[in-house]
């Protein structure tokens, strides 16, 4: 397969739009170490709230984002489709700006947590994210700049969790307030997505927002091809065609000698999910990655870093151990933008999965047996969020972006992030529970071993898609006629 070749110029306005629209998910990460660095306060007699936190009511502080996320999930599929790419992510971040005010005016316990509800709401605004990132990307760094989306998570957290360490209360709210609000003005600057906009029958404006981002001119033979796939791409009978012929090349040549069948009855996204065998393998196939790199245990230290560290190592500062951690997070998922269109998604995940879960069986014994000194609990826990960070936290979100057919990308990527949602929202649910009843130690042992079963299901089971345009990747989900040799 032959090298895609990129400007300079059109990679750095597609990386600064992928900076933008990923601006989101540092929204997100704030939402998520907020509670890290103030439940302490929160549940004790000198709290800055209108009374202490009860055992449930911080329970709900730490997982009311994960219902509101999953909530709100269909409604971004809806805006998706029908206000576009970008309008749906500028919306989503309203949420952030109608929480955060709330917290500035109140300190009343049940806002407080409603609020936090609310930053759900618009952290289900990622799956808008990952999508209009993947439609506006070039083939070559779409990997790349779509990992983005987890490389901004980790730097919301790193940024929330300096600022809690060292501001006030009331600072950190209210500058979480004002750059919520510059994420909506920054995002205005953008063009709309070319494949919504062709979806929609501008296909004089899709061919701007091209040019726009592939830095050309509007009447390029470079626009002119790239209008021409996605055209192939809404084809409706490229599904039928695909699975007759398995070859995405004869496929495409069949599409354009067959005459374009005018005024088709439109489909919804889920009847054309229900007759698409590629994208209901595909989707499987995306769940099943999503919900085991969730279950693999990382959102229970990302929302419950302080205590954690001050139960592995009482003798040093959490909230000082908690940022080193949203470092360690940072660095890694920045590696992994570099890794994932060299190496491949398949490989990279593979063992990235195999090496967690070795740090999570490690991790487990040493909090159970405490063989070691105090300060390999900590490298340990440093160990395994760098190599997570490298593989099952930005891939699955990369896969999803690219899995599927504009017809259904939609869906498919909110099922896959309400997935995440459900399996965030499971995991801190029975942590406390299973950690009084098993200990910590054990719990580990659980998520090592789903580590080591996701690592088997994606060696048979996940494709590479590497620099695969969608009608390519299709053929990928599609049994493959056997002949006998």
């Amino acid at each position: 397969m032959n090298e895609e070749r990129i400007k300079v110029s059109a990679f750095l306005i597609q990386t600064f739009a992928a900076v933008v629209i990923s601006y989101l998910v540092v929204l997100t990460g704030f939402a998520f170490a907020w509670p890290s660095y103030n439940v302490a306060n929160f549940g004790s007699n000198v709290t800055v709230l209108s009374s202490p936190m009860g055992t449930l009511e911080i329970s709900l502080l730490g997982s009311m984002a994960n219902v509101g996320a999953l909530l709100a999930t269909p409604l971004c599929t809806y805006a998706l489709n029908t206000y576009g790419r970008k309008y749906t992510a500028m919306s989503f971040g309203l949420p952030f700006v109608i929480s955060w005010t709330i917290l500035t005016l109140t300190n009343y316990v049940p806002l407080v947590i409603l609020a936090m509800a609310i930053l759900g709401i618009g952290a289900a605004g990622q799956v808008a994210s990952s999508i209009y990132i993947a439609e506006i990307s070039q083939d070559a760094i779409r990997g790349a700049l779509t990992s983005s989306i987890v490389t901004s998570y980790f730097l919301g957290l790193l940024m929330s969790y300096s600022w809690g360490g060292y501001f006030s209360y009331k600072t950190v709210v209210y500058v979480h307030l004002s750059l919520s609000i510059v994420y909506i003005v920054l995002l205005a600057s953008l063009k709309e997505s070319p494949v919504f906009l062709m979806q929609q029958g501008k296909e004089e404006e899709a061919a701007k927002s091209i040019a726009f981002y592939r830095r050309v001119d509007v009447t390029s033979k470079e626009v002119e091809a790239e209008i021409s796939r996605i055209k192939l791409q809404l084809d409706p009978r490229i599904e039928r065609i695909l699975e007759e012929v398995n070859d995405p090349a004869a496929a495409m040549e069949l599409l354009k000698m067959k005459p374009e069948i005018q005024n088709m009855k439109a489909e919804s996204e889920w009847q054309f999910l229900r007759k698409s065998k590629s994208s209901i393998r595909a989707v499987i196939v995306a769940l099943l990655v999503m919900a085991y790199t969730v279950l693999m245990g990382i959102i229970v230290l990302q929302v419950y870093a302080e205590p954690l560290f001050k139960e592995a190592t009482p003798s040093m500062e959490a909230n000082q151990c908690t940022i080193f951690l949203a470092v360690d997070f940072l660095v890694a998922s920045f590696l992994c933008g570099a890794l994932v269109d060299r190496l491949g998604r398949r490989y990279l995940l593979i063992v990235t999965t195999l090496a967690s879960g070795v740090c999570l069986l490690l991790l487990g014994t040493q909090l159970q047996l405490h063989w070691a000194p105090h300060w390999l609990t900590v490298v340990l826990i440093y160990a395994y969020c760098f190599v997570y960070n490298l593989g099952p936290a930005p891939i699955p979100y990369v896969i999803a972006a690219e899995f599927f057919l504009p017809e259904v990308r939609g869906l498919c990527n909110s099922m896959v992030n309400a997935c995440a949602w459900i399996m965030n929202f499971i995991t801190l649910s029975i942590f406390s529970i299973l950690v009084e009843y098993t200990g910590l130690g054990v719990v580990f042992y659980g998520f090592s071993a789903v580590s080591f079963l996701g690592a088997i299901y994606c060696y048979y089971y996940l494709p590479e898609t590497k620099g695969l345009p969608a009608d390519a990747i299709q053929p990928l989900f599609l049994k493959r006629k056997e002949t006998k040799t």
